[in-house]
Parts: structure tokens; sequence; C-alpha cells
């Protein structure tokens, strides 16, 4: 805004105004629809002007070989990384450990040059170039210029490993979706690597469920409590229990007792409790279940139907608490809402209510009967929440 201000000022030196361009109204262009009317007898060719097209191929894009590169730098070292995916989805990762200074937009050259290199020894002939660098994106096609002398030969040779494909393309994605190249510039970054030292390919295998499913072992038909049953008929403990699990064994058969075959367990209140296995606790839970439904059924239902009417008891108080009892008496004058069916041309300015009337007969259902000053009266009675008293 300064500099349109400053602009103008200097403009009326010549005898020059300056008019700001407004925005076009919608009246404007329906004014300008009005203006160059079409008119009916105006006659209108339907013809199709290619009729002699049949079908229309839609052109199918053959899988290419996709790159994505990036690099690394932190206090450790800088480290650069691509990924060269081929048509039929394989990874062939390429990462290198810069071992001289460099900033990190020579960095990004390098991982790009490196994985070019890398395509051109897989004989590749269409490439899609993917990166995280906008400076080395748009200077590869032409929108940016390169101004950085030490960035001039990085992009001039990267212009003569590009000529030899066939088809190349360069195109910026988010770092977001360039993660593995990005993994692979960290990790050459990180690792200390010294002369003579031989690394062997990385090797990235997909496990799809825990190591220890291997390990679990098949459950037992012995019901839980086997171990204090045989504890309490012979005094003997399990096999390969330790000495933690034979003192919880004897402070858990504190509280059981046997009967026979049978096992009970103390409770609190002096009551044994029958002890049973899964077998047994389905049976158990399958009776009480078929007895709640057939003999606490009405219960239930007067339980919820008790349940129904509290609820809507305490909505209707929270409703009434906000709401204002209106009484419309004959002779009130009220003043009845305009319900607008068409949109009117004043919009928010316009009437929202029309009147007064007089109130000539009101219902219990809620509906008035509304006549006019003169004693007209109206053909169709109106809802009570629809109109409101007029005081003159």
């Amino acid at each position: 805004m300064r500099n349109i201000a400053k602009w103008r000022c200097q403009l009326t030196e010549y005898d020059i105004e300056y008019v700001p361009r407004t925005s076009i109204k919608e009246q404007a262009i329906a004014d300008h629809l009005a203006e160059f009317s079409i008119d009916d007898d105006t006659p209108i060719n339907t013809d199709f002007p290619d009729e002699g097209i049949l079908q229309i191929d839609e052109a199918k894009e053959e899988p290419t070989w996709k790159m994505y590169f990036d690099r690394a730098i932190n206090s450790v070292g800088s480290g650069v990384g691509a990924v060269l995916i081929s048509p039929d989805g394989r990874h062939y990762p390429v990462t290198a450990k810069v071992d001289f200074s460099c900033t990190n937009n020579v960095a990004e050259y390098e991982a790009c040059i490196l994985d070019l290199q890398a395509a051109i020894d897989f004989e590749v002939k269409e490439l899609e170039v993917f990166g995280v660098s906008m400076l080395i994106i748009f200077q590869t096609l032409g929108q940016w210029k390169t101004k950085d002398a030490k960035l001039v030969p990085y992009h001039e040779y990267l212009e003569e490993l590009a000529k030899n494909f066939e088809k190349i393309s360069f195109t910026y994605t988010p770092r977001a979706k360039n993660q593995f190249a990005d993994a692979l510039a960290t990790l050459a970054s990180m690792a200390s690597i010294s002369e003579g030292n031989i690394i062997e390919p990385l090797e990235i295998e997909v496990d799809k469920g825990p190591a220890y499913c291997s390990a679990i072992e098949a459950s037992e038909a012995k019901p839980w409590y086997e171990d204090i049953r045989n504890f309490l008929q012979t005094g003997q403990y399990p096999p390969f229990a330790d000495r933690r699990d034979r003192k919880t064994l004897r402070r858990l058969a504190m509280h059981y007792f046997l009967s026979g075959e049978i096992l009970y367990r103390r409770s609190f209140d002096s009551t044994l409790l029958r002890c049973i296995d899964e077998h047994e606790s389905r049976q158990a839970e399958w009776a009480k279940q078929r007895y709640e439904q057939l003999n606490l059924i009405d219960e239930k239902r007067l339980k919820a139907l008790c349940h129904g009417q509290c609820y809507q008891q305490r909505m209707a108080r929270a409703f009434n608490t906000k709401v204002r009892h209106r009484e419309f008496n004959p002779g009130d004058l009220v003043l009845r809402k305009i319900l607008h069916v068409a949109p009117d041309s004043r919009g928010k300015f316009s009437y929202k209510y029309d009147g007064p009337f007089v109130v000539k007969e009101t219902f219990s259902g809620g509906a008035v009967v509304l006549s006019d000053m003169d004693g007209t009266e109206n053909a169709l009675p109106v809802n009570a929440d629809a109109i409101k008293k007029y005081y003159p």
C-alpha cells in the first residue's frame, strides 16, 4: 500500500490519474446478459462437430524407472542416498559417504549425480527424477538461473548426464514421500568408514508377526486349579517350580478346601465356593443367562420403562426452564412472521414481521386464527410460535 501511494504521488506530476481496479459486481454481469440477449428465433446448431469419431482410446501410461535422491549433513559427516525403482517395483538403493567439506546444495547435486550414474549403469532410457531440493529441480528445468560459482560445474555435468536418456523429467517431492532416500543418506553420514573396510549389501526383511509366536506353548486339558489340588492331596510341588513359585503355591493353598475330588475356595464370609473348569463354567453361565431371560424379563421391561419415563421428565424440565410461556386472547394485537418463499431484493433489510393483526380465536394445539384490522378473517390459521404481541 505504501508503494502504491508513492507511485500515485509521482504520477500526479505528469497529469496521470491513477484509478484502482474494482471487482466485477454480479449485477454488472446480469446487465450485460440482458443487454446482449439472444432472440428466441436464433437457430441453434445441435450437430456434433466430430461425428466421424467412433471411439477414443485413453492413452495408458507405461510404468517407467523412478529415482529418489536426498542428502544428509550433520556433525558426524555428510552422506548422499538415492533409490532406483524399476517398473516392476524392485528397489535398488545407492548411497555414498561424502568425505569432503560441502554445503547442502553441493550435497544435493552429489546425490542426484550419483543416482544418474547408477541409472546409466543399468542402461535406463526413460527416467523420472524426484527430489526434495527445489533449487536443483528448478535449475535443471531452466526456471531458475545458476548463479553460485560452486554449483555451475555441477549443473553443467548434470546436464551432460541427462543427455544419456531418451526421456527424463525432474519433479519436486516433499520429504515425507522421500523417506527411503533420506534414511540412506542419514545412514551414510553417520557411518564411520575407514580404508580397507568392506561393507556387504544391506538386506531388509519384512516381519509380519512377533518373534515369540513360534514359542507359544499349546494349552493343556488340565483345569486351572490342578496344581493347588495336587498340592492339597499329595503335598508335592509341580515340576520345575522354583523357590518363589513354591511360596506362592503355599500361600494360595491356605484359602482352598478339598472335599474328595471337589475343590472349594473359602470366601471372606465363610462361604465355600466350588472351583470349576472352563467346560463347567460355560454350562453354568448358559444356565444362569437362560434363567434370567425367563424369570427376570418382566422386571427388566418395567425397569426400562421407568428409566425412559424419568429421562423424559428430566428432558422436559430442562427444556421448560428456557421456555417463556405466552398466552394469546381474542382481541390481542399481534405481528405475524413473514416466511420468504421467494428471495427478497432487499436482503437482510427486508421486514421480518407484518401486521398488526387481531386475534380472533385460539385453539389448545397452538393454532391461532387472525383477522385484519378491518375485521376480515384470514383464510388459514397460524402457529403461535410464528406471531408475537404488538404494543402500539
